[in-house]
């Protein structure tokens, strides 16, 4: 078996299972824009991006399904064109001729309130949560987390979980606009709707750390069989490994590629580690479980 710098290479094995990767496309019929960061956004292209990423994934024939890491449409879309916007990317996606799982984003709820958008993404829903797992091969369990279940967006105003995201903001959150994490204590309470899905501090900004993610990973830390979390929301990327060797992997996103540019993979399922094979600007990584685990 080779290896290049400690990570290991697939060559000469095959993978246990396989799976395509996509995050963020954030598609909206509107004119180019930028983020609060001033990084530019293509929100027309990304449907074509889309419709490339589902054009080859059929190339890779050992595809058993495909992840789509939310915010499939953008909080800039008009209002009166969410529904339409949703179900158009939605048809892109059921282009691909198997399975795909979806997961909420902070613009999907933008969009949508959870009744009307769980039932489109086809997320089995307990209450209106967004948490689900499925098993596409004997002893591997994909978890998908819910990151907005205490959420002041995508809930009735007078919802428990609502309710309780608002009393945290305003015990937590000095400032008038409860989306500035200026002056803010504590990493994870930072904004009212911008709750994120990262999970570890060093593949992330503190604005798109979950909100209570210490204690998610209290839970997870608690578990040797979990190897790997893969999230989308953080645009730019990024890796890391924490102190309990668990793999963190944020995607690229879909939507912040120029035209004729992708972001878009697939990962090889390994019984010692994952391999996210990345096409253009979505980067490859080798995730090699380690003794810590």
């Amino acid at each position: 078996m080779n290896s290049i710098n400690g990570i290991v290479s697939a060559q000469g094995n095959q993978p246990l299972l396989s799976f395509g990767v996509i995050s963020d496309v954030q598609y909206a019929d509107i004119p180019d824009g930028r983020s609060f960061l001033g990084v530019p956004q293509y929100y027309r292209h990304s449907i074509f991006l889309l419709q490339r990423t589902v054009q080859y994934w059929p190339n890779q024939q050992k595809l058993k399904f495909v992840v789509n890491f939310g915010d499939i449409v953008d909080g800039f879309c008009p209002k009166d064109q969410s529904l339409t916007a949703v179900k158009k990317v939605l048809h892109e996606f059921d282009n691909f001729n198997g399975p795909v799982y979806h997961m909420i984003g902070n613009h999907c709820l933008y969009n949508l309130p959870r009744n009307e958008l769980l039932p489109l993404l086809k997320i089995p829903s307990i209450s209106g949560h967004a948490y689900y797992d499925f098993s596409p091969i004997p002893e591997y369990r994909f978890v998908v987390l819910d990151v907005y279940d205490i959420s002041a967006i995508g809930w009735p105003q007078d919802h428990p979980h609502s309710v309780k995201a608002q009393k945290f903001l305003w015990e937590k959150n000095p400032n008038s606009d409860k989306n500035s994490p200026s002056g803010c204590d504590k990493v994870k309470s930072v904004s009212s709707d911008l709750l994120p899905s990262a999970l570890d501090p060093g593949v992330s900004s503190k604005e798109a750390l979950l909100w209570n993610y210490d204690e998610v990973m209290e839970v997870i830390h608690r578990y040797s069989c979990v190897k790997v979390c893969l999230a989308g929301h953080g645009h730019k990327g990024g890796h890391s490994i924490d102190s309990h060797g668990v793999h963190h992997q944020v995607l690229e996103a879909a939507l912040e590629c120029p035209p004729g540019t992708n972001a878009f993979g697939y990962v090889d399922v390994f019984d010692d580690r994952l391999s996210l094979i990345g096409t253009d600007r979505m980067e490859s990584t080798e995730m090699v479980f380690t003794s810590l685990q």
